[in-house]
């Protein structure tokens, strides 16, 4: 069944990934314009991001110096259907076609005018086919892999626009890689790339952490402090875990979104602030919002590019890559001096990881190999420096029980996943011995949902730091 822009051309299909049977997949890059006469000539403006503000001052996407432009005159926002033009309570009005609008959706060569100020708004799609990359590797994502390499072909692509991104995949595919590729490759990498994972941190505490509080505000709140918004004013942030954000807080986030300002808890001013937003789940949201649990506005509004990441065992040429990769550059390997503690690994060895399955991915991948460089007694790790899961193939009785056919896929793999949980903490808790402090900062998670995790498995600190002296 066609879409809605296809039935009625006034109406502009979001930017997306397309597939067709036979076909190269392309990417849709959903963009206007606006003309507009300044001096003795026309001027033409391209936007590719959700949301577009008109007026007078300095800080708008478009500004147009005139006296009968109020200071921040309309907005222009991409809806899923087309683009809204919002009047922000203008002085001398907004209008199209010569009618005067509180809101109204944009056809293609219509007439917009603020105050006397005369433009043109039109379409500026483009489709652009996604070709596989030659690189094996784009910043710090490695993989030569066909999916991986189509990937950095859309990375290449959508980096240097300011859409916003909702980046897809299981747990441990590398979400926040994708984000820092992203924001290496933007106009803003000169500026912060702040990272924020929203089922890290206590439900109570989030929206400070975003948006700030004052001084007073609530208990606790000894000092005035700027949110990650703010931080990352002029850079990007990468939203981790965006299912989990509750839905009390998502309305303050699509105010964010749309009007591009924020307030601090416990203030009544707005602040101003230019941020790239990039969202990573391992939910599917389209599922998350016919439950009710996540708005279908603010969908519209993040879902401008989505992009999902392969899971690890769908790329398994990818995995001599990665360990060399991981055998080079992770600071568990390297000497003071810089050298490698180990330089290879043996083909035994690496023929035992690339059939596994990997359910926890690409930081399960880490894991084991971080594991098997503390293991190793030569400069090059043999099958015996690899734990018995991999040896195993993963079929220990849950994994068996996982990929039982009487299971349905989606139980199936919330088992593999709890299964890489399970023994990552216990690993890492066991490396540090039985110090949660310590473990959860080298998971680079929040020490109480450490505790969480710890709880979900039944794992007691006590017992593990046993386990460690006695090993």
């Amino acid at each position: 069944m066609p879409d809605k822009a296809e039935k009625f051309p006034e109406y502009a299909a979001p930017t997306k990934l397309t597939y067709a049977e036979g076909m190269p997949p392309e990417i849709h890059l959903r963009r206007c314009k606006f003309l507009y006469e300044r001096g003795k000539r026309t001027r033409e403006k391209v936007f590719d991001q959700s949301v577009i503000t008109l007026g007078a001052m300095d800080d708008n996407d478009l500004r147009l110096n005139h006296e009968t432009v109020s200071r921040h005159h309309c907005r222009v926002v991409q809806e899923p259907n087309g683009y809204l033009l919002v009047d922000l309570g203008s002085t001398n009005g907004t209008f199209v076609n010569r009618v005067r609008i509180r809101e109204a959706y944009l056809k293609p060569g219509c007439t917009v005018h603020l105050g006397s100020v005369e433009l043109k708004f039109h379409f500026a799609d483009e489709k652009i086919p996604i070709v596989p990359s030659r690189k094996n590797s784009l910043g710090p994502l490695v993989g030569r892999s066909r999916k991986m390499r189509e990937l950095y072909n859309i990375i290449e692509k959508i980096a240097p626009t300011g859409t916003t991104v909702v980046i897809e995949g299981e747990t441990g595919t590398g979400k926040e890689v994708v984000a820092q590729a992203i924001h290496q490759l933007s106009d803003r990498n000169s500026g912060p790339m702040m990272v924020f994972d929203c089922g890290a941190v206590p439900e109570n505490l989030i929206e400070s952490e975003l948006f700030g509080h004052e001084k007073g505000s609530f208990t606790g709140a000894i000092m005035t402090r700027q949110g990650l918004f703010e931080m990352a004013h002029g850079g990007s942030l990468l939203l981790d875990e965006l299912g989990e954000l509750s839905i009390d807080l998502q309305p303050k986030l699509l105010r964010a979104l749309e009007l591009r300002e924020i307030r601090r808890v416990g203030s009544s001013r707005s602040i101003k602030v230019d941020v790239r937003l990039i969202a990573a789940t391992n939910r599917n949201l389209e599922e998350e919002v016919q439950a009710g649990r996540f708005r279908q506005d603010l969908f519209y509004r993040l879902s401008v590019v989505r992009i999902t990441l392969p899971p690890l065992r769908e790329r398994p040429e990818d995995i001599p890559l990665l360990v060399e990769h991981l055998l080079k550059n992770h600071p568990t390997n390297q000497r003071p001096d810089g050298s490698q503690h180990i330089h290879d690994i043996a083909p035994a060895a690496l023929d035992l990881l690339t059939p596994y399955h990997w359910p926890g991915n690409v930081r399960e991948l880490v894991n084991v190999i971080e594991r098997a460089v503390s293991f190793a007694e030569s400069d090059v790790i043999r099958p015996e420096d690899l734990p018995e899961t991999i040896h195993l193939g993963g079929h220990n009785p849950g994994v068996s029980a996982a990929v039982s056919p009487n299971v349905a896929f989606k139980d199936a793999k919330e088992r593999w996943i709890s299964s890489f949980e399970r023994d990552y903490i216990l690993t890492l808790l066991k490396k540090n011995g039985g110090n949660i402090s310590h473990a959860a900062k080298e998971a680079e998670i929040d020490r109480k949902y450490f505790r969480k995790l710890m709880k979900k498995y039944g794992i007691e600190a006590a017992d593990v730091a046993a386990m460690a002296e006695t090993d």
